[in-house]
């Protein structure tokens, strides 16, 4: 089964599982559109490759629970020499994924993203395939919510009153990515060593996140660490700072919401290191602009996102992003 097909089966199963909790909805008299909700910041994707840029970000603007599918492609362009003339191969990583947030309690919660990778390189009129299951990676959350400051009566406060949020919030995570997916180290000497399905490693997340959101406009940043293991070939990826800030504001009617937002993100690598030697020109960092909108229609979030790089030096200047797009549909749980 190719992946197009594995995909239409993933699609095919939300979609069934969606439908089934829709109609239960339905018989809720107290349902409502989910038309008030704040940006949820959650975290980065990192997909088993090291060039793809951990700053893709993990949740959407619209929905804090959600369940749903996305759809990732970037391409890169690799240089095998010195020379401006030096032969080139592109790259191109296309990523399907089942991702989800679910809560624990308010607040409490844990993001999941479960990855298919498809992986095509051309280099001198020969083409390189590689797909399947990539690294899975699993985070827990602790959300500290911000309350606006209570009214006084006089010299008295009524701890007992209903406290109203301020709109801030912040975002402690910690996680891991697991193995799941094949590290070859045969391909570990291309000049872009990210052109793998997984890293083989187990891998440690840290994020840090901060949020603001009210009825028109919203701002948040996201910052996240990954602190890389070393897999059984005794190869181990740079450690990876991801760092992205966005702004976002509302257009909405009765049954939709209309959500564009812009913003910048990028990337910091570290050195690869194997058998204890590190392996040079393998760091690197990138600068991204990015723009997008979501529209969300009841229990549906349906978004697109297109990332364009503003800055980079990738692998010694070996490696060059060229573009990065994403779109998604979610189910607001």
């Amino acid at each position: 089964m190719n992946v197009f097909q594995n995909f239409k089966t993933i699609v095919l199963l939300l979609f069934l599982l969606v439908s089934s909790t829709a109609k239960a909805k339905e018989k809720d008299p107290n349902y409502t559109c989910p038309n008030n909700h704040i940006l949820e910041l959650l975290p980065c994707d990192l997909c088993g490759c090291s060039t793809s840029s951990g700053s893709f970000g993990f949740g959407t603007l619209s929905n804090a629970n959600f369940i749903g599918v996305r759809y990732i492609y970037q391409n890169f362009e690799s240089r095998y020499g010195i020379f401006d003339n030096s032969p080139k191969s592109k790259e191109t990583f296309s990523t399907y994924q089942i991702w989800a947030q679910v809560p624990l309690n308010d607040k409490f919660y844990v993001t999941t993203n479960v990855p298919y990778q498809d992986l095509t390189r051309e280099f001198q009129g020969s083409k390189e395939n590689l797909n399947g299951l990539g690294d899975i990676s699993a985070i827990g959350w602790y959300k500290l919510q911000f309350f606006k400051k209570q009214k006084t009566d006089g010299f008295t406060v009524d701890f007992n009153a209903t406290k109203e949020p301020s709109g801030h919030s912040l975002q402690f995570g910690i996680g891991v990515k697991l193995p799941t997916g094949q590290f070859e180290e045969a391909l570990a000497n291309n000049v872009n060593p990210g052109f793998q399905v997984g890293t083989g490693s187990v891998d440690g997340i840290f994020s840090l996140g901060y949020n603001y959101g009210s009825d028109k406009i919203g701002v948040n940043t996201l910052m996240s660490y990954y602190l890389k293991g070393e897999n059984k070939n005794e190869y181990q990826f740079g450690n990876q700072f991801s760092y992205s800030a966005n702004v976002y504001t509302f257009f909405s009617t009765k049954k939709m919401n209309i959500m564009p937002f812009a913003g910048i993100s990028g990337d910091v690598y570290d050195t690869i290191t194997q058998y204890g030697e590190t392996l040079q020109d393998t760091d690197g960092d990138i600068l991204n602009a990015s723009f997008g909108s979501e529209l969300a229609v009841e229990k549906f979030i349906f978004g697109a996102s297109y990332t364009l790089p503003i800055q980079q030096n990738l692998f010694g200047d070996n490696v060059e992003s060229k573009q990065r797009f994403s779109v998604y549909v979610n189910f607001a749980l």
